[in-house]
């Protein structure tokens, strides 16, 4: 089988986190007699300058036509300059689900063993559709008159929106993929309240759906998102599959890869119905750029779930066992995964690739 997908090779340290998943996902790939055929394209702040924008019309084209993109990561200034482009590529491409598993691997620093959670967030809408309005704007002053008083008069203005057609097919993808993984249970989970129209409507759609699937043996229940975040840090072996808005999975994203051990073991997915589009949680990280030192764990992963959305299982599992087994090892791995960070035996980038494609040949 020859697997076509664009290759966004992204800013900061993402070109060498990607050369390195791409040589492991290909020496994945060979275990079950398949290649890839990459479409390497440009996206980020080292090609504004170039290209007058960090997202080309060529990355969008390139991904509508192969259906599946992995992508380095991108920076996202922080206040200031252009809108996110992770954002960007998710509404764009309509990739309404954003899937980040959370699980302990042995070796990998974490208070907790054992977590095997999956974090289903919606990906385009609430207060990430962009909806906003600055401070004095004509469109501020209007919902700052239609609020009554109850916004100050100082104010800039962000929109929620919340909607049945987003949250139905969220918390159906949840639910799809519970019953695809053999998971017992899934929770949604939103603060509905204090926001009782749009996080209400989220709670009254997703008890629907869970009706729907009441016959497949999946438990469904609900928890307000600040008792959610208590409940992760105290009893995260309760929870399975969690569903939310935009805002709140962000936000429990990562504090589910705090419990694993942190974000640089943190893979990620963005489906949509017609493509996909795997990335890492983490950032950038410029200030290492060129330095091969990055942990490669994350993306490697993202890799990992790329090949389970191509139906490569085999060659999937292989790949996570092969990064299980070099974490387990310690011998072979980054600074960020010895128990010394500053142990002079840690390998680069590149060297904890090497390890893991020879555990994929072994």
């Amino acid at each position: 089988m020859i697997h076509r997908v664009t290759l966004i090779r992204g800013d900061g340290t993402g070109p060498e986190l990607v050369e390195a998943t791409r040589r492991v996902l290909e020496a994945a790939a060979a275990t079950a007699g398949s290649t890839f055929e990459w479409d390497v394209v440009d996206a980020g702040v080292d090609i504004m300058e170039t290209a007058g924008t960090p997202l080309p019309d060529n990355v969008l084209e390139s991904i509508r036509k192969n259906k599946v993109a992995l992508k380095g990561p991108i920076t996202t200034p922080i206040g200031t300059g252009f809108r996110s482009v992770n954002v960007a590529l998710r509404k764009e491409l309509d990739l309404y689900a954003c899937i980040r598993p959370c699980k302990t691997y042995r070796g990998v620093r974490s208070r907790y063993e054992n977590i095997d959670i999956v974090i289903v967030r919606e990906n385009t809408e609430d207060l990430y559709a962009g909806v906003e309005y600055d401070l004095g704007s004509p469109e501020a002053r209007q919902i700052i008159q239609m609020a009554g008083g109850k916004i100050r008069e100082d104010a800039a203005i962000s929109i929620k929106p919340i909607s049945v057609t987003g949250t139905r097919r969220i918390v159906k993808k949840a639910f799809d993929y519970a019953v695809e993984n053999n998971r017992k249970k899934v929770t949604a989970v939103c603060k509905a309240n204090i926001m009782k129209y749009t996080d209400g409507l989220f709670y009254r759609v997703a008890r629907e759906v869970a009706e729907e699937y009441r016959d497949r043996g999946i438990e469904y229940d609900e928890w307000l998102v600040d008792a959610m975040c208590m409940q992760l840090v105290q009893k995260p072996e309760n929870y399975d599959v969690l569903v939310m808005p935009n805002l709140y999975g962000d936000i429990l994203s990562d504090l589910g890869a705090g419990l694993v051990g942190g974000l640089g073991v943190a893979p990620g997915a963005n489906i949509g119905d017609d493509c996909a589009l795997f990335e890492a949680t983490h950032g950038s990280a410029p200030k290492y750029t060129g330095q091969n030192k990055v942990n490669p764990t994350a993306l490697i992963l993202s890799g990992m779930l790329m090949l389970r959305y191509l139906k490569e299982k085999e060659a999937a599992d292989r790949l996570e066992q092969a990064v299980a087994d070099v974490i387990a090892e310690g011998k072979y791995v980054t600074y960020d995964l010895k128990p010394d960070r500053n142990d002079p035996t840690a390998v680069g980038t590149s060297q904890m690739a090497d390890a893991i494609i020879a555990r994929l040949q072994a």
